[in-house]
């Protein structure tokens, strides 16, 4: 699905303009963003969360050279999601 077919669906289902749609869901984004920055993660209740997470310093291997190299540590942002969507999916 597209973000055009997204703001569509969403705008038909609702009731609202695809642009009142896309002001939410940038909104929505943005929260997002500034909570998984401040606290560490962000819950989208019935879909799951955006967890911040530290990862730690390990060796990989250069795949073109097959040398070993010391990849740093560094934070990354991870979506897990809910048991709920999980099984309406699967």
């Amino acid at each position: 699905m597209t973000k055009g077919q997204l703001f569509q669906s969403l705008a038909e289902s609702t009731g609202m303009s695809k642009k009142e749609v896309g002001n939410f869901l940038d909104q929505l984004t943005s929260l997002a963003y500034k909570e998984v920055k401040s606290s560490g993660e962000f819950v989208l209740p019935g879909m799951g969360k955006l967890v911040k997470v530290d990862r730690k310093a390990r060796m990989g291997r250069n795949p073109a050279t097959g040398e070993e190299i010391k990849i740093p540590a560094k934070t990354v942002v991870k979506f897990r999601v809910a048991k709920a969507a999980k099984d309406a999916v699967l």
